[in-house]
C-alpha cells in the first residue's frame, strides 16, 4: 500500500479488484478550506478504457508490481498481439485492449517492454513517440505559412496532419497518445 501522493506515471494500481496502469498523475495542493488531492488518468488493463480518478492525499492505494521483459513484436491475429522473447523464443499474446492507441503503431520487429503480472502479460510499455514513413501526401503550397498543415498517410495507414515541407518517403515522429506530428526525422546518409 502506498499513499496517493506517491502515485507515479507507469505504476500499476489495484482498485476494487481491477488492475489499472497510471498514465498521468498530478498532486494538487490544498488551500484554505479546500483539501489537497491527487488526480490520476488511469488505463483499465482488462478493458482498455481510460478513466479519471481523484484520491485524497492521505488515501492509501494498493500498488501492484509489474515485471518488465524486453520483447519483439511479431504479429497479431485480430484480438491478440504476439510478442517474442529474443533469448528464449517464447511467445506471448497481449490483448488489443491493453495496448490502447499503441496497437496502431506496432511494426513487425519493433522492440518493446511487455509487462507481466505474475506469468500473465497485461500491458506493453509504449514509447512516447514513434518514427514512421510518409507514404502519401500532397505537394506543399509554396505560398503557405509555416504553420499551415496538410494531410499525410503513414506506412501504418494512419492519416495525420503534417507541415507543408514534408514530402513522401520522409520519416516523421508521431506522438503515440495524441497521434499528432512532432517533428521530421533526419535520415543518415
Amino acid at each position: 500500500m502506498i499513499l496517493a501522493t506517491e502515485i507515479r506515471e507507469g505504476m500499476a494500481l489495484k482498485i476494487e479488484g481491477t488492475i489499472f496502469k497510471v498514465i498521468e498523475a498530478k498532486v494538487h495542493a490544498g488551500s484554505g478550506q479546500m483539501q489537497g488531492f491527487v488526480s490520476a488518468r488511469l488505463l483499465n488493463l482488462s478493458t482498455g478504457h481510460y478513466t479519471e480518478r481523484r484520491f485524497r492525499t492521505d488515501e492509501k492505494v494498493e500498488d501492484v508490481e509489474l515485471i518488465r521483459k524486453p520483447m519483439e513484436y511479431i504479429y497479431n491475429d485480430g484480438d491478440l498481439y504476439y510478442f517474442m522473447d529474443p533469448q528464449t523464443y517464447e511467445q506471448v499474446g497481449v490483448p488489443k485492449e491493453a495496448l490502447g492507441n499503441f496497437a496502431r503503431f506496432l511494426k513487425e520487429g519493433m522492440k518493446v517492454d511487455v509487462e507481466f503480472l505474475g506469468e500473465e502479460p497485461v500491458s506493453v510499455r509504449s514509447p512516447k513517440t514513434v518514427d514512421l514513413k510518409v507514404v502519401l501526401t500532397g505537394s506543399g503550397v509554396k505560398e503557405a505559412q509555416d504553420n499551415t498543415m496538410k494531410s499525410a498517410t503513414l506506412e501504418n495507414g494512419i492519416e495525420i496532419l503534417v507541415p507543408q515541407f514534408i514530402k513522401e518517403g520522409e520519416i516523421v515522429r508521431v506522438d503515440v497518445e495524441t497521434m499528432k506530428y512532432v517533428e521530421r526525422v533526419t535520415q543518415k546518409k
